[in-house]
């Protein structure tokens, strides 16, 4: 998958600029310190995707669809950081 387009990283970048603004916990960067750090995040995944997709096994790789590889990824790592944000978004995790 092509790196997103600049108008999709503008739309992550503005969105998450509103989450930590209503958080009590700030990120401590300027606006466009997180604008460079949507891009870089957005073009490390563009670059490891294959790798990515080499470490799943045979049977996810082969039937899952891109949109659920990384929504598996996505899940794995906000499980790993932010447990309480993907319990809003998923519901319990038993």
């Amino acid at each position: 998958m092509a790196v997103l387009a600049d108008s999709i990283r503008l739309q992550l970048w503005r969105g998450l600029m509103r989450y930590w603004s209503a958080q009590l916990e700030g990120v401590g960067v300027n606006k466009t310190d997180l604008r460079a750090a949507v891009d870089a995040a957005d073009d490390w995944a563009n670059s490891n995707a294959a790798s990515f997709n080499t470490a799943l096994p045979t049977a996810f790789k082969n039937n899952a669809t891109a949109g659920q590889k990384a929504l598996l990824l996505a899940v794995v790592a906000l499980a790993r950081y932010d447990a309480p944000l993907l319990r809003r978004l998923l519901g319990e995790i038993d």
